[in-house]
């Protein structure tokens, strides 16, 4: 094992131990704060702002209301006895965090270093060998915090431990090209097929995004595409035809991995005091998915499984 020290830093979400759906064999899955796109149906919410964030969840508050006075910016405050967050005044400092004795509340978003977040990647060597896993790098967008994410990927790969970037796509593709020889798989999602509906469920085009997947394989990158589908709003023909014109364009895909869509990021929205634009959409059940994946499997590719 090698150790090297470097200086660079991230806004890191969450570190995820022994994860198992980011990648093969048993994996460290780090989740960076920060992301370009601002899709609707976001299962992790609280990983799009850049900045450190507060969660409040009022089912475990007991409204004791001690958490009142501490606040700084004045953030908290109590209607008919109950307590009210003002969230647009909370500047994160994390002193009701410290006070609450149901751990109501939660910060989102610490600055971490490389050394910080590679030692504790590097505690888990033996289960990565074993199973074939490694480091994956999530988010949020792993590319809009570039260096920290390079940092990361160059003291895996010192280290030998197999990496996986997950990304939108959204990024300069001269990033992309300077990552190529430290990832050793690409997780790339491919939203929605039209440029104008992927700009309105999104905030932004599809046309940089399918760039840089041309790039990437046209560079040999082992690329794993990774599509969400959302009941009533992108599982439609037009977009599903766009999934099997992409594996016909490109056939040596790792493989095509269909998300169904879960509704976990209402609940997230609503503690961090922001709006969640799908709350009327119910999780996609696995036969939903099962019948997209036989779809696309029905055109002959094989490849194609539930993520």
């Amino acid at each position: 094992m090698e150790v090297m020290s470097s200086c660079e830093s991230g806004m890191v979400l969450d570190i995820v131990r022994f994860s198992l759906h980011d990648g093969p064999g048993i994996r460290t899955t780090i989740f960076l704060k920060g992301c370009p796109l601002s899709c609707k149906w976001c299962h992790n919410p609280e990983s799009q702002s850049y900045k450190p964030q507060l969660s409040f969840d009022s089912s475990k508050c007991t409204n004791c209301l001690d958490c009142i006075p501490i606040c700084p910016t004045h953030a908290l405050s109590a209607t008919s006895g109950k307590l009210a967050v003002s969230f647009e005044l909370c500047n994160a400092c994390g002193d009701c965090v410290q006070t609450c004795p149901t751990d109501a509340f939660k910060i989102y978003g610490r600055l971490r270093t490389t050394d910080d977040v590679i030692s504790i990647v590097l505690k888990d060597l033996a289960y990565y060998k074993n199973s074939g896993g490694g480091m994956t790098i999530s988010g949020g967008e792993p590319m809009a915090q570039f260096k920290f994410t390079l940092d990361l990927l160059k003291a895996a790969k010192r280290n030998g431990v197999h990496t996986c970037v997950e990304t939108c796509g959204y990024a300069p593709t001269e990033r992309f090209s300077q990552l190529l020889d430290y990832v050793d798989i690409f997780l790339y999602d491919y939203k929605e097929t039209d440029p104008v509906t992927h700009k309105r469920l999104t905030g932004v085009s599809n046309r940089l995004i399918l760039k840089n997947l041309d790039f990437l394989y046209n560079q040999k990158a082992n690329i794993i595409l990774r599509c969400p589908i959302i009941p009533g709003i992108n599982d439609t023909e037009e977009h599903l035809s766009g999934i099997r014109s992409l594996y016909k364009k490109y056939p040596n895909l790792g493989a095509v991995e269909i998300l169904p869509y879960h509704n976990m990021g209402k609940t997230k929205a609503e503690r961090i005091g922001a709006t969640y634009e799908l709350r009327d959409i119910a999780t996609a059940t696995r036969e939903q998915g099962l019948r997209w994946v036989s779809l696309l499997r029905g055109y002959g590719y094989e490849t194609v499984r539930m993520g």
